[in-house]
């Protein structure tokens, strides 16, 4: 179990990133909420040891992945449809951005993960492959082709993804 410090400067560091990793598979603030604090309660409970901030960091981005893939898996979250806040949400995330974010939160799951972290969190495709589990060159296709179907939804060859 994690002293008291540790768990306030985790949250300090990485409440972001978690938040903005299950708003882009959930789509639903109190759901990612709820995830969001499963997340931290891992953490509480976990006992690993930590090479580095990077490691803490994908740490946090792969037990936060699972926690949304689990959640979808659940017979009763899988058979119901989640009441949709969408626009609330993207106000809250990035004001500026609510046209982008709408359009990488409408990207398919596999593209969401590697936009994110490639453009949110500066991960190089070699780094996405590694937390995602995938060959670095499924991760160049991946970000390739999201960025074909960002310019598609934004607007064509002139926008900057």
């Amino acid at each position: 179990m994690r002293n008291e410090q540790d768990v306030i400067r985790a949250m300090e560091q990485y409440a972001d990133t978690v938040r903005r990793l299950c708003m882009i598979h959930l789509k639903s603030y109190h759901d990612s909420e709820d995830i969001f604090q499963n997340v931290f309660l891992k953490y509480v409970l976990s006992s690993v040891k930590f090479e580095s901030e990077e490691h803490e960091k994908a740490w946090f981005i792969r037990v936060t992945i699972n926690a949304c893939r689990d959640f979808f898996r659940d017979f009763f979250r899988s058979h119901m449809v989640p009441l949709e806040e969408l626009i609330h949400q993207q106000e809250e995330l990035t004001p500026d951005n609510s046209e982008v974010l709408e359009a990488v939160l409408s990207l398919p799951e596999k593209y969401r993960e590697a936009v994110y972290l490639y453009y949110y969190e500066g991960y190089t495709a070699v780094e996405i492959a590694h937390i995602l589990k995938k060959n670095k060159n499924t991760v160049y296709t991946l970000l390739t082709r999201s960025k074909q179907l960002l310019r598609e939804r934004l607007g064509g060859d002139d926008c900057e993804t």
